[in-house]
């Protein structure tokens, strides 16, 4: 509850003339204060009023590429007795108040507000709550209460087309590795027939020898598995502006275009943050979700290695897609070491002012002005 500017000066009068009256045996002075007083306390007591509002709001839709539209449809019920009178209402979309028209809302009426959300910057843009001020008639007193939920606007990076997708790595018994396009069906052990099992499947030798149908298992033990990593670290992408790195959105961008393209090839596919989150929304669903809610954080070399040795020790894939900064380029060494464990390695650089010098640490290196160029380039790219 707040008083305003107009309430505390005529709180001040009613003090002043209810003490100037008593002292001075004036009654006139001493009625004009206590009529101040009861309005001051009037205000009070209707200002305190609480109105019976619901509050509903949809995201149309709740999800959207950066730059694409997204609208919040925002529904006021007043479900009281009373009409709600000299109501203000405004609602909290991001950084910014979207005004709701409230004022002399009649029971058992609504009103519905549909306003843009914005979407020129990627991430998690909360909408919510209502904010209701009520004031008495005279303006002495505003009070603000909140009404309803906020809801996440999920604001993804634009997703690129990519044609072409990465190698699996075939390994035969004796070792030998060699690469196919989609993963490839090996034997992997026997096990006894049971109804329903395809005949063709039958390994008659085994079954002549133990004597019982024994059948085949395959499994496909070369699909290609995709293994992301996005540098989030605020040293390597020094250049901001506004508190936004356009290199770091650009991998942004790369990253959701790489999952998006793995997903639609039904390829496994894993997304790794080098410097982790400290708390990631409950309802994010999915990579895209991560990629919207991601931030630069505070984490120098002790950090990446961190996450190369994790890489290193859970061995996620076979193609490992490294995306960084300028601020990163004397960290190759530390990502060319991971060759061992990774048949394949690209690292995508971006907002360097120098081109990367080709073969850096051994690696294939994609330097990129933004995503729509590390695209162009990873269709180029046909074995790695």
């Amino acid at each position: 509850m707040g008083i305003t500017s107009r309430g505390v000066g005529l709180l001040v009068a009613a003090v002043v003339l209810l003490g100037v009256g008593f002292r001075y045996a004036y009654p006139e002075l001493t009625v004009l204060g206590a009529a101040a007083g009861v309005a001051v306390g009037y205000a009070l007591v209707t200002a305190a009023w609480r109105p019976r509002l619901t509050v509903e709001r949809v995201a149309d839709p709740d999800r959207v590429a950066r730059g694409e539209p997204a609208a919040m449809v925002l529904t006021v019920r007043n479900t009281g007795r009373l009409r709600a009178a000299n109501l203000l209402a405004e609602d909290r979309c991001g950084g910014r108040l979207v005004p709701v028209p409230v004022l002399r809302l009649r029971p058992g009426r609504d009103t519905e507000v549909r306003y843009p959300v914005p979407t020129r910057r990627r991430g998690v843009v909360p909408v919510g709550p209502l904010r209701v001020t009520r004031r008495d008639p005279l303006g002495l007193v505003a009070l603000a209460r909140s009404y309803g939920d906020t809801v996440p606007v999920w604001v993804h990076p634009r997703i690129h087309p990519l044609s072409a997708v990465p190698t699996g790595a075939g390994r035969s018994l004796d070792g030998r590795i060699d690469s196919v396009p989609h993963g490839s069906i090996t034997f992997d052990s026997l096990r006894e027939y049971v109804v329903g099992d395809e005949l063709r499947r039958v390994h008659w030798r085994t079954s002549a020898r133990v004597g019982e149908l024994m059948v085949r298992e395959n499994v496909d033990t070369s699909l290609p598995r995709l293994v992301v990593a996005l540098d989030n670290r605020a040293a390597a992408h020094p250049d901001r502006d506004a508190g936004m790195a356009e290199s770091f959105e650009s991998g942004c961008e790369a990253a959701a275009s790489v999952v998006a393209a793995a997903i639609r090839e039904d390829l496994p596919v894993s997304l790794l943050l080098v410097a982790p989150a400290p708390e990631e929304p409950a309802d994010a669903v999915g990579p895209l979700d991560r990629l919207a809610a991601a931030e630069l954080a505070d984490g120098g070399e002790d950090m990446l290695r961190a996450a190369l040795t994790r890489l290193r020790q859970d061995r996620l894939g076979d193609t490992l897609v490294f995306l960084t900064g300028p601020g990163a380029r004397g960290d190759l060494g530390h990502v060319g070491a991971l060759r061992g464990a990774y048949p394949s390695v690209v690292v995508g650089m971006f907002g360097a002012a120098e081109p990367t010098a080709p073969g850096a640490a051994g690696l294939v290196v994609v330097d990129a002005a933004d995503g729509a160029a590390f695209a162009a380039e990873w269709d180029g790219i046909r074995r790695w």
